[in-house]
């Protein structure tokens, strides 16, 4: 029974999905909006051909496609059975990757015991939120649902589901013309249910997400944004209206949500990515790399590799809430196998709702009351429930269930430089990975997967407290990039605005300012 209903609520997010798709590509007109590849930078690195002398933008990609940031370098590996059994072996369970967590110890333990975190360190930089705003950041402007594992597709053939811009499309889908199942009958409210004590997304009956992204449900804390977004939103059109706004509220509600959002990308989340000193320099002399021609910006595949560094920042468990099971902490791992075709699961999967699944942000981000946790740093080391997967958190439904297979993967699938190659071709020191890669042969010791790579940079140059400078590039420049190319960002129609809703810091716009807003933060809810 709960596997015929896992299989039912997968269908349903399925077919909403392509709905989604369908509508927005009748909206944008398929291939509308063309923009070029990227530029190139310094002299190149073995594979390497020389830069096209027509410069940027020689190749015309649409923005409902993926694009190559480098497309001179060549794919550092055949998608041969061998490459393809080398990517399954170094991203298998107890592999060089696993951190090997305890999970006979609980959940409660491996946050606890600071014995059990020897092997998946904590980062003492970067709150529990950290990693799920990242997460939610990428589901806003990425999703490819077609290109198969391991099998090579040219990124110009696969189709992004989703507007390459920080837009909030995840949230608001094609608005409440094109989307009406998301938004109350006035048109200017997205729809917010109850999870019993507070609030949750819309759901269907068997508990599957009405919303603009069903990846925003994979799990009980990224629901939990989504739906903080939902009522941050509705809290901006509450204040329109008792000011007596004049113009379209839903619009200029949607206008300050995503500009406060983009504000808190800036100036928040990409400095704890990236480092502040890297922000300050792609800022201040702009992009190298990433220089599409102006209008509509694709994704490039690099981006696409090199953003899943966040999987490495995922705790094994976390504590979900202070006082939702039954008045106490509810612990649970992130996932749990033993939880499938759990009602109410003891892990923290999404597709669920209960009174106990809500979400105490006092924990993810700092409230300064102590709550806080802390993420995993930026490593080559995975958390262990992340190499078993359920089903429903796989947007495609399909095996492997290791994430970190999957991710491996892909680099066959869009035949994605390596590491050395695009960190030489940028002009870095490159490292050599004789250590972690020279057991696999195929020399990936030096032409490593891109995402393998990313993450040893981290660990080795910065001690993974953020990414290291090949990989801070790439995610810098294309963050920029996206706002900087959408002329309806702040950053492009008007650069110097500064945020208008309430702060504690007058000037900023943090996280918290948001929570508080949107009326989800402890102290609204009167748990300090």
């Amino acid at each position: 029974m709960a596997a015929h209903q896992a299989m039912h609520s997968s269908n349903r997010r399925r077919e909403r999905a392509r709905a989604q798709f369908s509508r927005r590509r009748f909206l944008t007109g398929l291939g509308a909006g063309a923009a070029g590849a990227v530029g190139l930078g310094a002299t190149g690195v073995a594979q390497a051909q020389a830069p096209s002398p027509s410069g940027p933008g020689v190749l015309q990609t649409p923005a409902d496609r993926f694009a190559r940031m480098y497309p001179n370098l060549g794919p550092y590996l055949q998608a041969t059975d061998q490459a393809r059994a080398a990517m399954m072996a170094i991203g298998e369970p107890g592999g060089v990757m696993d951190a090997n967590d305890d999970l006979e110890a609980g959940p409660v333990e491996l946050i606890t015991n600071p014995d059990l975190r020897v092997n998946n360190p904590d980062n003492p930089n970067h709150t529990a939120g950290v990693h799920f705003f990242g997460q939610f950041l990428d589901h806003d402007m990425t999703f490819d649902l077609t290109s198969p594992l391991g099998v090579p597709t040219p990124p110009e053939d696969s189709p992004n589901s989703r507007t390459p811009a920080f837009d909030l499309d995840s949230i608001y889908g094609g608005g409440p013309d094109v989307d009406p199942e998301f938004y109350e009958s006035d048109g200017r409210r997205l729809r917010i249910e109850s999870g019993g004590l507070f609030e949750d997304i819309p759901r269907e009956a068997d508990g599957s997400p009405i919303i603009a992204d069903f990846r925003n449900d994979e799990h009980a804390i990224i629901s939990g944004l989504h739906a903080a977004f939902i009522m941050f939103h509705n809290n901006v059109v509450r204040m329109l209206e008792s000011q007596g706004f004049g113009g379209d509220v839903f619009a200029e509600a949607r206008r300050l949500v995503t500009w406060h959002y983009q504000w808190l990308i800036v100036h928040t989340f990409l400095p704890l990515f990236i480092g502040q000193a890297m922000v300050d320099d792609i800022a201040q002399n702009g992009r190298r790399f990433y220089t599409p021609d102006p209008g509509p910006t694709p994704i490039p595949v690099e981006f696409q590799v090199a953003y899943r560094f966040g999987h490495s920042m995922v705790r094994p468990s976390y504590r979900l809430n202070q006082t939702g099971d039954g008045g106490e902490p509810f612990f649970g791992f992130i996932f749990d196998p033993a939880a499938e075709g759990q009602d109410d699961p003891d892990d923290l999967r999404g597709n669920a709702r209960a009174p106990r699944r809500f979400v105490g942000w006092e924990t993810f981000f700092d409230f300064g009351d102590g709550a806080v946790r802390q993420n995993k740093r930026i490593d080559t080391t995975i958390s262990t429930p992340l190499f078993q997967l359920p089903l429903l958190a796989i947007p495609t439904f399909d095996e492997p269930v290791a994430l970190p297979q999957r991710n491996l993967l892909r680099h066959l699938t869009w035949s994605v430089p390596s590491g050395q190659q695009i960190a030489q071709w940028m002009g870095e020191r490159w490292i050599h990975l004789q250590d972690e890669m020279g057991p696999y042969g195929l020399g990936l010791e030096n032409q490593t997967p891109l995402w393998f790579y990313v993450l040893a940079e981290a660990e080795r140059d910065a001690d993974g407290l953020t990414l290291g400078p090949a990989g801070g590039r790439i995610v810098g420049e294309v963050f920029f990039g996206l706002l900087e190319l959408d002329p309806s960002s702040y950053l492009a129609a008007e650069p110097d605005w500064e945020p208008t809703l309430p702060s504690q810091t007058p000037g900023d716009f943090l996280i918290q300012d948001l929570l508080r807003f949107a009326g989800v933060d402890p102290e609204s809810r009167g748990l300090l």
